[in-house]
């Protein structure tokens, strides 16, 4: 954002919890509800009116609707284009009457203006500014009075810091029947004539959301999944054209189903005035438990302890004479191969959920299905071409084997989730949690071994008790202590991390020293990736050095108000975040994957010491 050198927020975050139930939770928690969602306190910059052009309109006649921004002297907003990618633009979008054509909408020419955190001009709107929304009112309209309701995001800066996005709207009454007259053509002076810019820029967002969504079937979250899909699709190599197809697409549903779930969590959270974080509810232990509970008992499912196919016998009776897993149980997999992508975050994701969290909620929407579809295309093409299966193994005995190897995966999950809950409570209580789960798994044990019917309802009380007092021990583990989360952001290493503070970052980089902030967690696998690879290097170490480069390391694994605001001030709802302060520069924000020679060539910029 552009004051990203003199931030000063003055908001507030209000961090409500949520409670998901059994069955739905699985969709419920996956969903960044649960400490996930940030309230901030709304302060507006710019007074949002609208007006049309004329005083009545005959059916089929076009409308102009003028959008009036008032912006408070000694404030700007982004235009509707802003100079960096990063930035968050000013959009308008018009709702007309059901029926009715979608809305064109023209901006005006933005001013370019120089301020005191960059160097260079920025692409601005200022004072009083017009944006013109045109509709065509259908042949057949009825006549009356025809709501049109707009909804204007924008970002308010001035010269010292910047607020965080708004989300404001008005509305406008047009009489439909007998043609009016002309109202105040000024003030549909000034803007360019409507065009596909707008649309173009949607577009391309949703290929972001489409190559994002794709590319997450290769990050290291859901590689347990795909353990499970694997698998199946084996099996389902033997089982004809049929079942392959409605195994393929039943994954598929169960991944949209799941985008939709969190798309429309994004928009009641931006409706009641919250910002949504991409995987930020692994920063509640409850979470974290109960996914762990999941793999455990996929775990054993794949060792044959745990007979119940996926997800348990809803899922069973779905499938009930088509395949082993079952449509509820592909259904259910592709739910959990979403829950498990959600602490990666993989390239295009970023800009794409950052577009979309300054949209209306039909752009929302379509943002996160292209995020959905991008994920399902595995699954989607083998559902098209059935044959694929044709390049895979023969069926055979040789499966109950690949079935325990890919046990070792999941189990393998359950020891990364160990080392996030490992951040999140003391070592008493995550002793406490490891033991239930251990007697979750006895309980398992017991009921596949049993053949009295007594002993196997006894097994599966145990089985459900033990599941709940491990989310119980999760849920009443106390927040960690501030000096804790300080010593975690420090592993040591070649780099010399030192803990995040915005001001300070700040102070620094006005006084000429370069500074790197790196926003990780834990439960991030990505951000744990680009630190073994890439940050924590002795090349990295070495170009620190030598430019005077102070680094800073904040830690997410925990929720965090000041780095939740941090984060959205820089138009970011996810992690990893990674950003240079360049002194007498506009600071350098780098993607979710990084490279060491992408790292050194940024530094090349900078004075050596």
């Amino acid at each position: 954002m552009p004051s990203a050198e003199l931030i000063q927020m003055v908001r507030r975050i209000d961090v409500p919890r949520r409670v998901g139930l059994c069955g739905a939770a699985v969709l419920l928690l996956a969903l960044p509800g649960a400490g996930g969602v940030q309230a901030f306190q709304t302060v507006e910059r710019v007074t949002f009116s609208m007006a049309p052009d004329r005083t009545g309109y005959e059916p089929g006649a076009e409308v102009r609707i003028a959008a009036l921004l008032e912006i408070d002297e000694g404030w700007h907003v982004n235009s509707h284009r802003p100079s960096y990618d990063y930035l968050i633009p000013t959009r308008l979008e018009l709702f007309p009457p059901e029926g009715w054509g979608e809305a064109e909408i023209a901006y005006p020419e933005p001013i370019h203006a120089t301020f005191t955190f960059a160097e260079e001009p920025l692409s601005v709107f200022e004072g009083e500014t017009v944006i013109e929304g045109r509709l065509e009112i259908p042949s057949g309209a009825e006549e009356g009075m025809a709501p049109v309701r707009g909804e204007l995001t924008y970002q308010a800066c001035n010269d010292t810091q910047c607020l965080p996005p708004v989300t404001t709207s008005a509305a406008v009454d047009l009489p439909v029947g007998d043609a009016g007259r002309a109202t105040d053509p000024e003030l549909f002076e000034g803007t360019a004539a409507p065009g596909s810019s707008s649309k173009e820029g949607l577009v391309g967002f949703l290929l972001l959301g489409f190559l994002g969504g794709l590319i997450l079937n290769a990050m290291p979250c859901v590689l347990p999944v795909l353990s499970l899909k694997v698998f199946a699709i084996v099996q389902s190599a033997g089982l004809g054209r049929r079942e392959i197809v409605k195994n393929g697409l039943s994954t598929s549903a169960g991944i949209l189903f799941s985008f939709w779930g969190l798309a429309a969590l994004a928009i009641g959270a931006r409706a009641a005035g919250r910002a949504v974080g991409w995987g930020v509810q692994f920063q509640e232990p409850a979470f974290v438990a109960f996914l762990a509970v999941i793999v455990l008992l996929f775990t054993l499912n794949m060792w044959g302890l745990f007979e119940i196919t996926l997800p348990g016998t809803v899922a069973q009776a779905a499938g009930k004479g088509s395949s082993e897993e079952g449509i509820g149980g592909h259904f259910v997999s592709g739910l959990f191969a979403t829950l498990m992508a959600t602490p990666c975050s993989a390239p295009f994701l970023g800009p794409a959920i950052g577009f979309a969290m300054t949209q209306s909620p039909v752009r929302i929407l379509a943002i996160f299905t292209a995020l959905g579809i991008g994920m399902a295309t595995p699954y989607l093409v083998l559902a098209a071409w059935p044959r694929a299966t044709r390049f895979l193994p023969k069926p055979g005995a040789w499966m109950a084997r690949l079935k325990e190897i890919m046990g070792f995966l999941l189990a393998g999950a359950a020891v990364w989730l160990f080392y996030v809950l490992a951040a999140q409570m003391t070592p008493v209580r995550l002793a406490v949690l490891e033991l239930t789960l251990l007697a979750l798994a006895f309980a398992v044990w017991l009921r596949s071994i049993s053949s009295a019917k007594a002993l196997g309802r006894l097994a599966m009380v145990g089985v459900v008790a033990a599941a709940a007092g491990t989310l119980w021990v999760a849920a009443a583990a106390p927040p960690p202590r501030s000096q804790d989360l300080a010593e975690s952001q420090n592993p040591g290493g070649w780099v010399d991390w030192v803990p995040f503070d915005e001001d300070r970052a700040l102070e620094l980089a006005a006084g000429g020293t370069p500074v790197f902030v790196d926003v990780t967690a834990d439960w991030c696998f990505t951000c744990k990736v680009n630190e073994r690879l890439v940050l924590d290097t002795p090349e990295i170490a070495q170009a620190f050095e030598e430019r005077g480069v102070v680094a800073m390391r904040a830690d997410w694994t925990n929720r965090s108000e000041a780095i939740g605001r941090y984060l959205a001030d820089h138009g970011r709802y996810g992690i990893p975040f990674y950003l240079l302060y360049r002194p007498g520069k506009e600071p350098h924000l780098f993607g979710e994957l990084i490279t060491q020679e992408g790292i050194l060539r940024v530094l090349q910029t900078l004075e050596s010491r």
